[in-house]
């Protein structure tokens, strides 16, 4: 049986009728429009026209989408060189190029993300308290996907900037950079350390 729409004719006399013996509750706001002053609401537009699929085959090898398309992965170094300078740039330089030798270093090559965040925050802090500027921490690269799951490489590498940035690190530390490759390259970090107050 199809379903009816819409009211006949004796429905719409009934429903007004019990519509003007109603008493609002609320006077003050708008009352609803009779069902004479509704109109139908207007069809929505048509959907553009799909522009039609290019013919495929079994078999048939698909078409590769341009480089530019695709979503570039920065690594943790080059993230790291977009931000903001905050320490003397003639220093910055030497550092970067390998001129200035670390003070201190840590050597977190190996360790698990538990095991590495509270030696990282010692570290950091001790040499804070000591007086020292440039520390280096090494973190290693990171082995390649050697498992059935894929698994991000170099977990240390992508996860000490970050550690370095949040509390309670982040008021001691004043730029953090890749270090040049005679410190270990992108396997380890500069972290530049305020002056101690």
């Amino acid at each position: 049986m199809a379903r009816r729409r819409g009211l006949t004719p004796e429905d719409r006399e009934l429903w007004s009728r019990v519509a003007r013996s109603a008493v609002p509750l609320h006077p003050e706001r708008p009352r609803p429009a009779a069902e004479s002053d509704i109109r139908p609401a207007p069809k929505p537009p048509a959907p553009p026209p799909r522009a039609p699929l290019a013919d495929f085959s079994i078999g048939q090898a698909a078409q590769s989408r341009p480089a530019a398309s695709l979503t570039q992965v920065h690594s943790p170094a080059q993230r790291l060189s977009q931000q903001p300078l905050r320490m003397d740039h003639k220093v910055h330089r030497r550092m970067a190029q390998g001129k200035i030798a670390p003070e201190a270093r840590l050597d977190l090559h190996g360790l698990t993300l538990a095991a590495a965040h509270p030696q990282l925050i010692g570290f950091i802090l001790s040499s804070h308290a000591q007086g020292r500027r440039l520390v280096l921490v090494i973190t290693g690269k990171g082995r390649g996907d050697h498992g059935p799951l894929p698994t991000r490489p170099g977990a240390l590498r992508h996860q000490v900037p970050h550690w370095l940035h949040m509390p309670p690190l982040a008021p001691v530390v004043q730029q953090v950079t890749a270090a040049h490759y005679r410190h270990g390259g992108e396997g380890a970090y500069y972290v530049y350390l305020r002056r101690g107050g």
